[in-house]
């Protein structure tokens, strides 16, 4: 079994006041998350999230804070690996949506949309974290 780590983000923005979540697509757009990729050898968990956000979708943002983890299992090539999925709540503060060679999609959605469309338990959970945090920030007089 190998281990991996890896970091991400939960990406929002309010446009027009509406707040507006950033997820992709992958395996012909049958999977939806959250853009994530693996930490790289002497890379900040942070570094990692933003510059794979940055990677996967084009657009550019500020953590705000880590919302948590997630770990999980899965094999690929023969080989099992045991993966961790740092999340950080990111800021959304430039870029064009450009989806990379990675990955099928990626949108911005409504907060309900992104609930209908996460394909993983795990992100939902991670999702319903964020959108405390964002309330919270919002909510702040």
């Amino acid at each position: 079994m190998k281990r991996v780590f890896s970091a991400g983000g939960v990406v929002y923005k309010c446009e027009k006041d509406q707040l507006k979540i950033l997820i992709i697509a992958t395996k012909d757009k049958t999977v939806w998350s959250f853009p994530k990729g693996l930490i790289e050898e002497g890379e900040d968990e942070k570094e990692a999230a933003l510059r794979e956000i940055k990677e996967e979708t084009g657009i550019e943002g500020r953590v705000v804070e880590k919302l948590g983890e997630v770990s999980y299992w899965f094999v690929m090539e023969g080989q099992k690996y045991y993966k961790t999925v740092k999340y950080f709540l990111v800021e959304y503060v430039g870029g064009e949506v450009e989806p990379s060679w990675e990955i099928d999609d990626v949108k911005w959605f409504s907060a309900e949309e992104v609930m209908e469309r996460l394909s993983y338990r795990s992100d939902k959970e991670i999702f319903k974290k964020a959108i405390e945090k964002i309330h919270g920030i919002y909510t702040k007089t």
